[in-house]
């Protein structure tokens, strides 16, 4: 039988941390969700990978997406001969966005993840107004945010670049400029991805996300595509959700590429990302001022001196919209739930009270 220290060493390797596990595990079981497909699952223990189906309970139809295994998981399944996932263990973060589609639905990026690796290349594809969506998104799942803009190699002003993102972004996000195509390069991300570290790497279709993967794992894993030369996008080599284990100890996740970044109506603009404009609208003369045409209002005055961009103001002011809309879809849908509770148990008492119990 393999001692409790032996296993964990070999579940380090997939990015367990025992000292963070607030229950008892039985390690014998525990394993880690490196894929989801249509059919089911992809596991590993630490030593081998293998297929498992989610236990009837998850697929009922009540059940939250979110609640369901997701890619980064760890998960305690049943030691069959064809497993099925019994429990999901308590998540130390968790990536969401808000699904694509007019249903609203909350869809689960990646879990236990230390840091999400927000990628976009210095090309047409470089856009501050699209990092700061990213940013809202990783703001409450637990996760760091770190901005890595590719294709240095390509950029006539890298550093100006840098400096562009760094206006924009909290002053504790680290921002990397890289060539995803270079090791050497990339060794200015080597601090994330030690061992039992885990991270995501997220950015549109044609970023350099499955560039970036292969040079660091020295091999050519991951498929790669060309980018068009008009708007500096690519074709969705990755198409799903897979986590890789990495020869610097770490474990990283690479997800398709987004053209959707919905926001969840969880997210908190007033979280520090737009710390700039949260200090103008405490200077407002009135604290309820909306910043349009009320008199002592400090956003108005700095986006007349060019003390505000007006496109940041203009992100935010989106944002803002954005992100009201979907908490208002949230309360909506947890009424609907909360109802649909009430109705069920009320349903069940009338037939346990004609029939008894069965």
């Amino acid at each position: 039988m393999t001692s409790e220290p032996a296993q964990g060493a070999r579940l380090a390797g997939i990015g367990w941390r025992a000292a963070e596990s607030a229950e008892p595990v039985d390690l014998a079981r525990l394993a880690r969700v490196i894929a989801q497909h249509r059919n089911g699952y992809v596991l590993h223990d630490g030593e081998r990978e293998f297929n498992a189906q989610p236990a009837p309970r998850f697929l009922r139809r009540d059940v939250d997406p979110v609640d369901r295994p997701a890619v980064g998981d760890f998960v305690l399944h049943d030691g069959a001969a064809s497993p099925h996932i019994e429990h999901i263990l308590p998540r130390r973060s968790l990536l969401l966005r808000g699904a694509a589609g007019e249903r609203y639905r909350r869809q689960a990026i990646a879990a236990n993840i230390d840091h999400v690796l927000v990628l976009m290349g210095l090309d047409g594809d470089f856009n501050p107004r699209r990092i700061e969506r990213y940013l809202l998104l990783i703001a409450g799942s637990g996760a760091q945010g770190v901005v890595v803009l590719t294709k240095a190699d390509r950029a006539p002003d890298g550093a100006a670049a840098v400096a562009a993102v760094q206006a924009v972004v909290p002053a504790d996000t680290p921002v990397h400029a890289v060539n995803a195509k270079d090791a050497a390069s990339l060794a200015t991300l080597h601090p994330y991805l030690g061992e039992a570290h885990s991270v995501v790497l997220v950015g549109s279709s044609g970023v350099g996300k499955s560039t970036l993967t292969n040079t660091l794992l020295g091999s050519e894993r991951m498929a790669t595509g060309a980018v068009r030369t008009h708007d500096s996008r690519g074709r969705h080599t990755t198409t799903h959700r897979a986590l890789i284990r990495l020869p610097q100890g770490g474990c990283l996740i690479d997800t398709p590429g987004m053209r959707e970044l919905k926001l969840t109506g969880e997210e908190e603009l007033d979280a520090g990302q737009f710390g700039d404009i949260d200090a103008l609208a405490a200077q407002c003369r009135f604290g309820d001022c909306a910043h349009g045409h009320e008199p002592g209002c400090a956003v108005r005055a700095a986006l007349e001196s060019g003390a505000l961009d007006p496109a940041r103001w203009a992100s935010f002011a989106k944002l803002r919209g954005e992100l009201d809309a979907q908490a208002e879809s949230l309360e909506t849908q947890l009424k609907r739930k909360a109802q649909a509770k009430v109705m069920n148990k009320a349903l069940g008492q009338r037939l346990k009270d004609k029939y008894g119990r069965r």
